[in-house]
């Protein structure tokens, strides 16, 4: 995206296509579009490595020099992930089925692309591609939840009796001293104890991943 616009790669020799194309996205809706143009795919690679913020390439099949399915080859080697739509006069079913095979969105035939297909194919695209990624987000914080509970789960086994008996120790320093000196170091230490205890029932409680930043980078589990 780029100023709340949809940028698109458009990768097509026939000028005359190329302003139809162009024609549709802005009739569907004025400004929502954004269109860079190129004709071959020496171009068209250079674009896509260097504009980082290209939602979609949309891409006619016969170009002038690489093809279609040879960008989109040369895309993947270079690890360049943007949704590639062919559009093509050739209704050939296994070329559809080898571009699809290449990770390809879609394959338009030109001829049958009348004014709302296009943009309404590749906004369902971008809204597909974004929920699959919340998804898989979802997906990667909830394994890393249960990974901290089961982290969290050996730390309060571990910390319970330790902490019980420091509590207990605790008590029986308080009621067996009685100097006022001795006294508030015993408070001193209860206080903190206290403080450990509070971070202690926060920690049996984690059931989500937040984390602070501190010094360096460094990230830590919040507990405030």
């Amino acid at each position: 995206m780029r100023d709340n616009k949809i940028v698109i790669l458009l990768v097509e020799d026939n000028k005359d296509f190329a302003r139809l194309v162009e024609v549709y996205l802005q009739k569907y809706e004025k400004d929502k579009f954004l269109i860079i143009k190129c004709e071959n795919g020496t171009t068209a690679l250079k674009e896509a490595e260097n504009q980082q913020d290209i939602d979609l390439i949309l891409m006619d099949y016969f170009l002038p020099g690489m093809n279609g399915l040879e960008i989109t080859k040369a895309l993947m080697e270079k690890k360049i992930n943007i949704p590639i739509v062919f559009l093509t006069v050739n209704k050939d079913f296994d070329l559809a089925l080898e571009v699809l095979r290449h990770n390809v969105e879609d394959y338009l035939v030109k001829e049958e692309i009348i004014s709302p297909v296009l943009p309404k194919t590749i906004i369902e695209i971008l809204q597909k591609r974004e929920m699959k990624k919340q998804l898989l987000d979802l997906e990667v914080r909830q394994k890393r939840i249960e990974t901290l509970q089961k982290i969290v789960s050996q730390v309060v086994k571990n910390i319970s009796e330790p902490l019980n008996v420091l509590g207990e120790n605790i008590q029986k320093l308080n009621s067996s001293v009685k100097e006022e000196s001795l006294s508030n170091y015993i408070r001193i230490i209860n206080d903190n104890y206290q403080r450990i205890l509070t971070k202690f029932e926060k920690i049996k409680e984690l059931n989500q991943d937040e984390t602070v930043t501190y010094i360096k980078g460094i990230k830590m589990i919040k507990l405030t």
